[in-house]
């Protein structure tokens, strides 16, 4: 089953999971938004910065977008358990989670900064989501090898209890600073050159949660949504209860602020770098009710998410590209310059007079998203009719 992440779909078509390509293409989708938000937008603010905007439709379009990530590594697990539900054994699979999360990381770290910046600048590097998929595949390559059982508890307990650790600080590591960046504090593991902008912990559990939970495929198709709900609801209202208390599970508590609105945005605003136990329940709960809730999902609109949700590395890799060709076009028909938008290696490179309102922003997403279904939709004929080795790391 392959995701932005897992394993390829090598088995016939009637073997995958129709829902989960339908949450992973809606998934797909909804992160499109956030990167050509970054690339087009004229504000030129961090959305979860409520006091310096005060804009509740800003951050909601940002807080959208929080489900993606954690949704990937839920649905890498879920892949991966899946491919050894259909008889792969762990040994095979450690050898392929290795190749698979070392191209990842390269793919991050070499093929997608190509796309970002539309030059060949690889230093200073950034470690993305795709760093953190590849990382904590190569880890599942020896969480495959032991009891699913003993996987979901520790999974669970680094989920529940990584934020003790929020205290700790890279230099009290000492010349190991560098591996505790790695492991839960963003920041440069390599002074100015790798910039670690998501550690491992606690990437690496949701992955390992969704590969114990792909053992609910065994059972029949009512289980598995109560099981799912029942965990989604818990989930959320365990966010729900703890933010309230604003207490232990996110470092950054919530207040009032001058409007209604803006408080309810502080409350949902939780820190995602590295993800907090507050932001995971948040995204993590209702992404498991929604995969209950799409088991028999087969209108129109689930076939259009399914079709970017059969080739989600692929409509990665892709749309970078395209979300930076499209802020280059915008610049041109603004200020008749061509010139890259540097979101990324070098925002403040952007001029002022640059860019568009949320409208906009909204505008140039569809665009993304339309032209990005013709090439999701010819490259997974391509993967359904050939079945060329290469196919399962793209």
């Amino acid at each position: 089953m392959s995701t932005l992440g897992a394993p390829a779909a090598t088995a016939p078509a009637r073997q995958r999971v129709a829902s989960i390509d339908v949450v992973r293409g809606a998934v797909m989708v909804l992160m499109a938004l956030d990167h050509v938000r970054d690339y087009v937008t004229n504000l030129r603010v961090r959305p979860e910065d409520l006091a310096a905007h005060g804009s509740v439709a800003l951050f909601a379009t940002r807080w959208l977008t929080h489900f993606c990530a954690p949704a990937f590594s839920l649905l890498a697990g879920l892949g991966i358990g899946l491919a050894m539900n259909r008889g792969r054994s762990a040994r095979d699979m450690s050898k392929y989670l290795v190749t698979r999360g070392l191209w990842l990381i390269v793919l991050d770290l070499v093929i997608t900064p190509v796309g970002w910046q539309f030059g060949f600048r690889l230093i200073p590097a950034f470690a993305l989501v795709l760093w953190a998929l590849g990382l904590s595949m190569i880890v599942m390559a020896a969480l495959v090898r032991l009891p699913r059982a003993v996987v979901a508890v520790v999974a669970l307990l680094m989920i529940a209890l990584h934020n003790l650790t929020d205290s700790v600080t890279p230099e009290s590591w000492g010349a190991f600073a560098w591996a505790w960046h790695i492991l839960h504090v963003p920041g440069f593991a390599i002074p100015g050159k790798l910039f670690i902008a998501y550690p491992l912990i606690p990437w690496v559990a949701v992955m390992a949660l969704g590969w114990t939970l792909a053992q609910a495929y065994h059972w029949n198709a009512g289980q598995r949504r109560a099981l799912f709900v029942n965990a989604g609801v818990v989930a959320t209202i365990t966010f729900v209860v703890l933010r309230a208390i604003n207490g232990y599970g996110d470092p950054r508590p919530w207040s009032t602020q001058a409007t209604p609105a803006l408080t309810v945005a502080s409350f949902f605003n939780v820190t995602k770098y590295p993800p907090s136990l507050d932001f995971l329940l948040m995204t993590v709960g209702p992404t498991l009710v929604v995969l209950a809730l799409v088991q028999a999902a087969r209108g129109p609109i689930a076939r259009w998410l399914a079709v970017y949700g059969r080739v989600p590395l692929f409509y990665y890799v892709v749309h970078i590209f395209l979300a930076h060709a499209v802020a280059v076009a915008l610049a041109f028909a603004q200020g008749r310059e061509l010139r890259r938008i540097l979101v990324v290696t070098d925002p403040a490179s952007i001029p002022a007079w640059y860019g568009v309102g949320l409208p906009g922003v909204y505008v140039a997403w569809a665009l993304v998203v339309l032209v990005m279904y013709p090439l999701c939709r010819m490259y997974g004929r391509i993967k359904q009719e050939r079945q060329d080795w290469w196919l399962g790391y793209l």
